[in-house]
């Protein structure tokens, strides 16, 4: 109920402050507005809802494999850390919306720009995460492998692995958010489909309600993700919330 009580006074505070101050539908749509704009065309605003999930998706998959795998050979080879981790810090702190135009002379037009654009957002806090849960594996933890003759992968595999997890589940749950926020600025950058470019042609033609049904539904698309990774998260580490609490 907190989460959807939170969700209806918000609208009600917004639909209010439209009517009380009487904003034009041209700088901010009421929710009835945009809920009009939405029946008006929903073949066209799910299709492009459509596009934007399948980029956000692949990019996010690609993300999390290649995360995942970084993280595991930089904590495994500590020389290896040492000298990749600053080149990685470096190329997080680019600014991906430079990096857009770049892509499309490399990878041509088309959904291959975007997911790796995806990808290049993703996949730095999935690696930071992975790696902090990697190596703050507990002392005594190290021990109980020893005593119990345990091999390094053993070790790796049984314990350093199953503490890493909720670590790893929160990078992913920052990295799927970031995900939507990556398709959306390629399809702005690459106006063709997907709900990103929905809100560049909405702006240019002055059609406020329908810009503001896309950005709904990309609000909608990015918790529902979300969610499901949280979700996933309690299926295989239902122990994590007995430890934290």
């Amino acid at each position: 109920m907190p989460p959807v009580l939170g969700v209806a006074g918000t609208v009600a505070v917004w639909w209010g402050g439209t009517r009380v101050f009487g904003i034009r539908p041209l700088f901010l749509p009421a929710p009835p507005d945009i809920v009009a704009a939405f029946r008006a065309q929903p073949g066209y605003l799910l299709r492009e809802a459509g596009a934007t999930l399948t980029v956000t998706v692949a990019g996010f998959a690609l993300a999390v494999v290649a995360g995942l795998l970084v993280a595991v050979t930089l904590t495994a080879w500590r020389t290896m850390e040492r000298a990749a981790l600053p080149v990685l810090v470096g190329l997080n702190s680019v600014p991906k919306v430079a990096v857009s135009p770049l892509l499309v002379v490399w990878l041509g037009f088309g959904s291959r720009p975007k997911i790796v654009l995806v990808l290049l957002i993703c996949v730095f806090p999935i690696v930071v995460a992975t790696m902090a849960g990697l190596t703050s594996t507990p002392a005594e933890l190290g021990e109980l492998g020893r005593s119990l003759s345990a091999t390094g992968w053993q070790t790796y595999v049984k314990l350093r692995l199953p503490w890493a997890l909720p670590q790893v589940f929160t990078g992913l749950k920052v990295a799927v958010s970031l995900a939507v926020i990556g398709a959306v600025v390629a399809e702005i950058s690459q106006p063709g489909d997907g709900l990103g470019a929905v809100i560049v042609l909405s702006g240019m033609s002055f059609d406020t309600p329908l810009a503001f049904a896309a950005i709904a539904l990309l609000a909608l698309l990015s918790t529902t993700l979300f969610y499901l990774v949280v979700a996933l998260e309690r299926l295989l580490v239902p122990w994590s919330r007995a430890i934290s609490g």
